[in-house]
């Protein structure tokens, strides 16, 4: 029987579990930049008119345009969604966008970012002065929003797949409603939010995002 002297492997596999390791970190505290950045315009929307059809998850699908969207923003936070669904067949990634003073006091106000179920949370570990400094609840609820990403083709699929909270990023598309229906009569709708001051249930934006250009 031949014998192996196993010191080496052990010392090479402690030595890649722990580059593996630093390598998990580094990626963790990319995918977590803070960030700010000042001057951020609000997103540019304009009316449009327009159709594309699509199938997925066994729906026959129409996304009609109701307004073009330029967006000039910093991302905040990002979130995949995986499965059969048809919400998230067709935008597999959430995107919570800021521009305006929350873009501008993002650091300072030490927001902590999250998103689930389709929506974005934050909490603060700032004070209320701070808080105060850069317009409160009114400006949270204009400068901020979180956005259903539909991929208009699979260049951009593959760009939303790259982007990371602390991106600065121009996005364009169109805010859109979906219309869906399967063969056994089941049907699917997102209507997109299409005003920067609303809140809660239908507040998201849905987008279907022809570029993403990182700036």
């Amino acid at each position: 029987m031949q014998m192996y002297n196993m010191k080496k492997p052990v010392i090479v596999v402690i030595l890649l579990s722990i580059v593996a390791a630093i390598g998990l970190s580094a990626l963790d505290k990319l995918g977590n930049t803070r960030r700010s950045i000042e001057g951020l315009p609000e997103p540019v929307q304009t009316d449009a008119i327009g159709m594309v059809q699509m199938t997925a998850a066994g729906y026959k699908i129409v996304v009609s345009y109701r307004y073009a969207y330029d967006m000039d923003v910093l991302v905040a936070h990002t979130k995949d969604y995986f499965s059969w669904d048809i919400g998230d067949q067709i935008s597999p990634r959430d995107l919570t966008l800021i521009w305006g003073k929350v873009a501008q006091y993002n650091s300072e106000v030490d927001f902590h970012w999250s998103q689930m179920a389709r929506r974005t949370i934050f909490a603060l570990d700032s004070s209320v002065d701070t808080y105060r400094l850069f317009g409160g609840d009114a400006e949270m609820e204009t400068c901020i929003s979180n956005n259903h990403i539909i991929p208009a083709d699979d260049e951009v699929r593959w760009k939303l797949k790259m982007v990371r909270a602390g991106d600065h990023i121009r996005l364009k598309g169109y805010l859109v409603r979906v219309d869906g229906i399967r063969s056994d009569g089941e049907t699917f709708y997102w209507y997109s939010s299409t005003t920067r001051n609303d809140v809660g249930d239908g507040a998201c934006e849905v987008i279907y995002t022809t570029d993403i250009e990182w700036l």
